[in-house]
């Protein structure tokens, strides 16, 4: 692996997200004011769209390439071929890294025509190959700012959430307050995360840790959960299921909605979630959608993106994938509204800065943990 150049100061590019909040608005007073390098110059061969060319897309049939954990909504697509009379097949892919690397081999000449679920951590890879055609939905207005990262339009969010660390309330006797005490001695053995090189869920934890700790000490904190016995798996389900929900550890890498999906699947129900999430261990994932470049249906994939970005669709991605609408006229559902920590404070990266440096980080974490 190829080690990237290392960077003298990480928290010069670190933005720090303020809560989350109902009606998915934040401000922008601590935005790093300097753009990443992939986001700087955009492609004046926007899509545009009319009436007409929208009446004679119906009939169209189009591929909607998606990363291996999506669910469809039931009923969504069925409903926007109703509407359209534009037929929508989805692509699954394997995780993101290896859609978006797919994506890139075949930019310009694609296996699909709209691409969902690349994320900030990969953006800049996404972008730097052209993989998309700029395209501004008509509910470009309606979205959250804070997570219009591309102002070119080349990619839309479409939802996002947060990776945190998850506990289990019960356990009162290790109920960690802050993501510096998993380095303490009592919470020796509890905990499990993924490999940042296999796992989304993994990768987002890892940057965590870079963002809270800074480029002279994360190396030492992830030193340090090693020498407190850190279990490591190589994807999301086997922490979750095998070693946190029916194993032994008591701590583990996941979303900041995990608590709310645990309460819906309660069995026998419960009045609560019964895990938590731990406040200062969160970094901010956002998901885009856009139109891959060369696609043979243009107008037909950016009315895709009109409804993968309309108020009906951004209400269905919560309950049935567990994410937070970029549309922000989008209401939560009364579970969202009940159960959803308000009070954390995720952090992010810069995309380009993530793209320059991932092989070094992740070799460097190997390194400290795995050898």
């Amino acid at each position: 692996m190829k080690l990237a150049t290392k960077l003298t100061s990480v928290m010069l590019a670190i933005v720090l997200v303020p809560a989350l909040s109902i009606a998915c608005s934040s401000s922008n007073k601590n935005s790093h004011e300097t753009k990443p390098e992939c986001l700087e110059n955009g492609d004046s061969t926007a899509i545009t769209t009319t009436e007409l060319d929208k009446a004679n897309a119906s009939g169209e049939s189009i591929d909607l390439v998606v990363y291996d954990a999506f669910l469809a909504p039931a009923g969504a697509f069925e409903s926007f071929t109703q509407e359209t009379g534009i037929a929508v097949n989805i692509l699954t892919t394997a995780d993101t890294g290896t859609m978006v690397s797919q994506a890139v081999l075949t930019s310009g000449n694609p296996i699909g025509d709209v691409m969902f679920g690349v994320d900030n951590t990969f953006l800049c890879r996404a972008l730097l190959n052209k993989v998309f055609t700029p395209y501004e939905p008509s509910t470009w207005n309606q979205l959250d700012n804070d997570l219009k990262l591309d102002q070119f339009a080349r990619v839309i969010p479409v939802d996002y959430g947060d990776i945190c660390l998850n506990y289990w309330i019960d356990q009162e006797e290790i109920q960690p307050e802050s993501i510096k005490d998993l380095t303490l001695e009592k919470f020796a053995g509890t905990l499990v995360v993924q490999n940042p090189e296999t796992s989304a869920p993994g990768m987002g934890f890892l940057l965590a840790s870079i963002a809270i700790f800074g480029e002279n000490d994360w190396e030492q904190f992830w030193d340090d959960l090693r020498k407190n016995d850190v279990a490591v798996r190589s994807g999301w389900t086997e922490a979750y299921y095998e070693d946190f929900y029916n194993g032994e550890r008591k701590i583990v890498t996941s979303y900041a909605t995990s608590p709310i999906a645990e309460y819906i699947f309660a069995d026998p129900p419960v009045e609560k979630p019964p895990t938590g999430i731990i406040e200062d261990s969160c970094f901010r994932s956002i998901e885009f959608a856009g139109v891959l470049r060369g696609t043979d249906s243009p107008v037909a994939s950016a009315m895709l993106i009109d409804f993968l970005t309309s108020t009906y669709f951004q209400e269905l991605i919560p309950e049935t994938n567990f994410v937070l609408p970029a549309n922000t006229h989008a209401k939560l559902p009364d579970t969202f509204l009940n159960f959803l920590q308000t009070d954390v404070e995720p952090v992010m990266i810069s995309p380009d800065l993530i793209e320059r440096n991932r092989n070094d980080w992740t070799e460097r974490w190997t390194q400290i943990v795995l050898r």
